[in-house]
């Protein structure tokens, strides 16, 4: 029996989403069509828009359908870019940072940016004092409402006080978040009415039980951003070609359930993570959790394991029917350490004996008794293997 508890990289698609996207499938027509199949693709799409937007508390034309968190991102960071006011060249950016972001922001040094990076605590959270002092003068700013591998959920209405405060656009990126904290954009963004402060919020739909390759960024009305694609003015001219009106119609669906059901499961998650850290601690003493101990992702548990190599601890439990993860799954295959732990002020060697567990909606006692079965013959094994000397 297998044992998924990798949430955070991909959750189940909802059947209910899979119904709707089947649905919707079934529409013919294009929505910049002006005939009775295309207008009738067009509602469709149109009232995926307002669901979505109810749920986000943002207004539908805010809305822009993209295939996911790093089309989002790319969307957001680049188009805020180059469309920032002229003099101004610096990217505020905290150290620990999805790398959607980090090698969006590190292209765009070829164009003349520079980045202020802004350290993160031990924690691995944005102190809001330290990201405003990194602020004046800025092009733009972008920051995390949680982190996906530590788990520590971020100051957001207090970032994107400082950065209307700032006259700096912000750009939040809440993939991780996502289904698990409530997210108003209209609130986050608090009284600005101009293109400063919050502007832009990224999110992906599979994290949530919607199709992988749907996602959004609300962007404000106000927002001063170029697109990427061209080639027709679908979306405000933000995002140019034919809509997925499935998929739209899919990530509406699982949005509205996430939302439904998330104090609950909030509550569900963060007991079964408790109990799994404890039973890992118990099984191996050396284990830390890492991240701030209660505010948190509810169902992330990231592990430090010292002495032991992350990948054959994860090979290790793989075997015993358990799925984790190293960190980002962007990051997959790719035996290097991670950036999060390193940016908490952690050695090396650290960043390389890290899990993350990651509960979701289908996360039961057994997966958690799976991994309290294994672990500690798992860790015994890797731990003896020595830690990766590979820089």
């Amino acid at each position: 029996m297998r044992h998924y508890l990798d949430h955070a990289a991909t959750t189940p698609l909802r059947p209910e989403a899979r119904e709707a996207w089947l649905a919707a499938s079934e529409t013919v027509g294009n929505a910049s069509s002006t005939h009775g199949a295309g207008q009738d693709a067009r509602r469709l799409l149109e009232e995926s828009r307002e669901r979505v937007a109810a749920v986000l508390e943002a207004d539908p034309i805010e809305i822009v359908f993209t295939s996911g968190g790093t089309e989002s991102i790319n969307l957001a960071l680049q188009g805020l870019w180059r469309a920032r006011p002229t003099g101004t060249s610096a990217i505020v950016m905290p150290d620990a940072e999805h790398h959607a972001t980090t090698d969006t922001v590190a292209a765009l040094l070829d164009e003349g940016a520079e980045v202020r990076q802004v350290p993160v605590s031990p924690s691995a959270r944005i102190v809001p004092e330290r990201f405003a002092e990194a602020l004046p003068g800025a092009a733009l700013a972008t920051a995390l409402v949680a982190n996906n591998e530590a788990g520590t959920i971020n100051d957001a209405r207090s970032l994107a006080a400082g950065s209307a405060g700032a006259g700096v656009p912000l750009h939040l990126d809440a993939v991780a978040a996502l289904g698990h904290l409530p997210l108003s954009f209209r609130g986050l963004r608090g009284e600005a009415d101009s293109g400063v402060g919050l502007v832009a919020m990224s999110l992906a739909g599979h994290k949530i039980g919607a199709p992988v390759g749907v996602g959004v960024l609300v962007t404000a009305r106000s927002a001063r951003l170029t697109a990427l694609l061209r080639g027709g003015a679908q979306q405000r001219g933000l995002r140019a070609g034919t809509q997925d009106v499935a998929g739209a119609a899919a990530l509406a669906v699982a949005l509205e359930l996430a939302e439904h059901e998330r104090q609950d499961e909030a509550a569900r998650l963060s007991a079964l993570r408790d109990r799994l850290v404890a039973g890992i601690v118990a099984a191996v003493p050396t284990a830390e959790l890492l991240g701030d101990p209660t505010d948190r992702l509810p169902g992330n548990a990231h592990m430090l394991f010292p002495g032991a190599v992350g990948e054959s601890l994860l090979f290790l439990l793989d075997v015993a029917g358990v799925a984790a993860s190293t960190g980002s799954a962007c990051q997959a295959g790719v035996a290097e350490p991670s950036h999060v732990v390193m940016a908490m002020g952690r050695p090396e060697r650290d960043a390389r004996s890290v899990l993350r567990f990651s509960l979701g909606r289908t996360s039961t006692e057994s997966d958690v008794d799976a991994v309290l079965g294994a672990i500690a013959e798992a860790y015994t094994r890797a731990s003896g293997a020595g830690t990766a000397a590979r820089s």
